[in-house]
């Protein structure tokens, strides 16, 4: 009743504007909103805290909505304490980084293991199934994105974003123990996989997950920058990985590395869980989807709705090819391609290649939220596009250097041109979860928003070191590699200016809403009149 008064009220105030008559499908001309003029604290001076006033946090139209002229409602959140954002940032952002850090320790480490589940005498075997079942894991993202978006969709997005990191955690803890070919003969290489082809199953359910409970209490004119802080766990998971290697390989030695210590990054897998765990135990269900729980409007077939309607199939591959494949070619480029060109093409030795990595890094994250809280200013496309471009014209200067500079011994100068990558890539990625739920209506958004991330950055992206590595070995020349994400790049540059634009206001997302996005415009609360 409480909900139903507040439609019969908005609709006398606002009239129905729908195009689809007796569909009952309403587009809302822009509300007329008073946002809180007064002066902010200290903390909220540059727009960096998280202390926002009651009318801006609930009733302020962005700058970049404005500008874009949306005309449709969307969710807005309940006013959600300063401090109880914190706590939902942080939990969903520490699990959100294990996640990561156990995917990529595996990619980290297989050259060193994959001679224990193999017969003696076949290492390079051993070597290319272990790079194969990594690539595996990639594979099956889009999988797991499906299985656990149906499920976010239908059952909550906090009860499956606390299953998808159970499940990671179980596979990454059960490699550490794995015994060896000498123990358990063939199917130590085949638990191997089947591991790594649950690790991928589960990182695809993890960040549709995350990205849609963080946005779904974040207010709209800071959804940006709050939705980057968990976009940072993409780099800081690889950074613990890599910080986690380096730091047993310094301790142990080489030896005991070699014959026994690689298994302690992957068990460490087991107490970062649980300590994440208890984190996201205490968190609530997301406000919008509560709402639609309690008034029945939940989907009941979020695979069907996305993928069997032509219209939900159109956003998601504009989706993809207008953002999330440029998204993972230009990531993947700027860390793990980097991380191998310089191991593998350079020849450049483990400690040397980590260090520099991991220093980049450390200096090229921060930019996350810098293009986070600018995405909320500008607007996301502007900022997405401008990474993307960046990239595609910088990939071959940045590496030529690269290659001058190592073989100079210059690390100072490797580093800053990884860095420069790094930025570039934060461009791209720091506003797409926002962007994402912006895109996709809650009732279908856990499923479009996984399935098109995980097909652009799981497979587009995933692939692109393995891509890139072949073509330098066919052609003899050390940045032929680079054609590839230069191309994905460009292409979604392409793809995002001409039929992207517009955001929300594009035609297809309109459409798409239009379809699924009623029942949270009706959940949404009554903006305040003005006064």
């Amino acid at each position: 009743m409480f909900f139903r008064s507040i439609n019969e009220r908005k609709r006398s105030l606002i009239g129905d504007h729908s195009p689809h008559g007796s569909e009952g499908v309403r587009f809302h001309t822009r509300l007329k909103t008073t946002v809180d003029r007064r002066p902010r604290g200290p903390q909220d001076r540059f727009g960096f805290g998280f202390g926002t006033s009651a009318h801006s946090r609930t009733h302020a139209t962005p700058p970049h909505r404005r500008r874009e002229g949306i005309t449709m409602s969307s969710p807005l959140p309940p006013q959600t304490s300063p401090r109880e954002l914190r706590r939902i940032i942080t939990a969903s952002s520490t699990g959100t980084l294990i996640e990561w850090y156990d995917f990529f320790i595996y990619g980290s480490l297989a050259v060193v293991f994959s001679g224990f589940f193999f017969p003696s005498g076949e290492s390079s075997l051993a070597l290319l199934v272990s790079v194969a079942a990594f690539g595996t894991g990639f594979v099956v993202r889009p999988l797991g994105a499906l299985f656990f978006g149906r499920l976010g969709d239908r059952v909550g997005r906090k009860k499956t974003f606390l299953a998808t990191l159970i499940v990671m955690g179980a596979a990454t803890t059960l490699i550490g123990c794995l015994p060896k070919y000498d123990t358990i003969g063939t199917a130590a290489p085949v638990l191997l996989v089947l591991l790594r082809l649950l690790q991928g199953f589960a990182v695809g359910g993890e960040y549709g997950g995350a990205a849609t409970y963080v946005a779904e209490h974040s207010p709209a004119d800071r959804k940006g920058l709050f939705t980057s802080f968990l976009q940072t766990t993409a780099s800081l998971g690889m950074l613990l990985s890599l910080g986690v290697v380096v730091a047993c390989r310094l301790l142990l030695g080489e030896e005991a590395f070699t014959s026994w210590g690689w298994r302690l990054p992957f068990l460490l897998s087991a107490v970062l869980v649980v300590l994440s765990l208890r984190l996201r135990l205490k968190l609530h269900e997301s406000p919008v989807f509560a709402r639609m729980q309690a008034q029945g409007t939940l989907s009941k077939a979020p695979i069907r709705e996305t993928l069997g309607d032509r219209q939900s199939l159109g956003l998601v591959l504009l989706t993809l090819f207008g953002l999330t494949a440029g998204l993972g070619a230009v990531w993947y480029t700027s860390q793990f391609y980097a991380l191998y060109f310089l191991q593998s093409v350079l020849k450049v030795d483990f400690l040397t290649t980590n260090i520099c990595m991991a220093v980049a890094l450390v200096l090229g994250t921060p930019s996350y939220i810098l293009f986070g809280r600018l995405s909320d200013r500008y607007g996301r496309q502007p900022v997405i596009v401008a990474g993307l471009a960046l990239s595609a014209v910088s990939f071959l200067p940045l590496y030529a250097w690269i290659r001058e500079a190592a073989a100079d011994r210059s690390w100072a100068q490797v580093v800053v041109a990884v860095t420069l990558q790094i930025v570039f890539s934060a461009m791209v990625y720091a506003p797409t979860a926002a962007w994402l739920t912006e895109l996709f209506p809650p009732r279908i958004r856990y499923t479009g928003l996984s399935v098109s991330y995980h097909l652009g950055a799981g497979v587009f992206g995933g692939f692109m070191p393995l891509i890139a590595l072949s073509l330098t070995a066919s052609t003899g020349n050390q940045l032929a590699g680079l054609a590839y994400p230069i191309a994905v790049a460009a292409v979604s540059t392409v793809v995002s200016v001409t039929l992207l634009r517009g955001g929300r206001d594009n035609r297809l997302v309109r459409a798409v809403w239009a379809r699924y996005g009623t029942p949270d415009r009706a959940a949404s609360p009554e903006p305040a009149p003005a006064k």
